[in-house]
Formats: structure tokens, C-alpha cells, sequence
């Protein structure tokens, strides 16, 4: 960050202060499209370790987040299957943005306007920080993982898939 870049505050950043979290901040040039495989390159720091904010919703229109490896994809059929569903799918981006109050592409599981339920993917765990969205296309928080538990208690489910 060069010395005007200053952290966006944001729902998500609310939340992390509100709740004692200790968090870096990164900003960076978003790239339409261009997902974690640029905010890895332009942070400087494996893909794994960024971890994606992901609005899927089961077959009753209930939305779920999913947190996951930026060089990972879920398995559907596996999550629906672990979390006792029949079937699990991406939200629509217009749809993600209404539960969320997030652009996809800026989308944090911190200070979402309505409460889901979290899944995190359990080899986060293994993972000594991460890099996860801080509520702005371009903004990255530094987290420990640990932190996501405490915070969100998510469910953990191992449905990664190597993209």
C-alpha cells in the first residue's frame, strides 16, 4: 500500500474492529474477472492462502456461504451430500448481492446484511494467515483462521476440488 492507499472502511472491517479481530489490510488492482488468481500475484502470496467468499444456495432458495482455497472449486454434489441437502448451487450474482450487501468480486463473510450459515473449508485450518475479502473489490484482509471460527463458527466440510 503506498501512503494515500488507505483501508476502505466497510461492513465487513466494522465487523472485524467490533469484534476484536487483528487484521492487515491489502489493497490492490482489481481485475474484472480475474479472481484470486490476481489478488494472489499482486499481494505476493500463494493462491491457496486466499481464500474465497463463495453464495450458494440449496434446493429451497436458502443461501449458505462457503469459504474456500482460491486455487480450489467446491464440489457440489459433496457439499450438498455433507451438509444433508439435496442439491447446492451458485447464487446468481444479483441474488448473492441482495443476501450479502456485497458486489460479487467484494464479497466478505464478515458483516453480510443477513445472517447464513458459514462452511469452511477444513484445511483452512492448516493455513498460519489468510488472505479473505474485505467487503470492496481490490481489498483483502489478512486474517487468522482461527479468528473465522471464533467469529462466524462455521461448519467445516472438505469439498474442494483442485481447479
Amino acid at each position: 500500500m503506498t501512503k494515500n492507499e488507505y483501508a476502505p472502511e466497510t461492513p465487513a472491517t466494522k465487523f472485524l474492529k467490533a469484534h476484536k479481530i487483528a487484521f492487515s489490510s491489502h489493497l490492490y488492482a482489481y481485475e474484472e474477472h480475474g479472481g484470486t488468481k490476481v489478488s494472489a500475484r499482486e499481494l505476493n502470496v500463494a493462491e491457496h492462502s486466499v481464500v474465497k467468499t463463495l453464495v450458494f444456495e440449496d434446493e429451497n432458495a436458502k443461501p449458505l456461504i462457503v469459504l474456500m482455497h482460491g486455487d480450489c472449486k467446491v464440489s457440489t454434489k459433496e457439499l450438498a451430500r455433507q451438509i444433508g441437502c439435496k442439491k447446492v448451487e451458485p447464487c446468481k450474482p444479483e441474488v448473492a448481492n441482495r443476501h450479502t450487501g456485497f458486489l460479487v468480486g467484494g464479497t466478505s463473510p464478515f458483516g453480510t446484511k443477513k445472517q447464513m450459515p458459514v462452511y469452511l473449508e477444513k484445511s483452512i485450518l492448516d493455513l498460519a494467515l489468510i488472505y479473505i475479502n474485505g467487503g470492496k473489490r481490490g481489498f483483502l484482509v489478512g486474517v487468522h483462521p482461527h479468528d473465522i471460527v471464533r467469529t462466524l463458527n462455521p461448519t467445516t466440510v472438505a469439498v474442494a476440488l483442485k481447479s
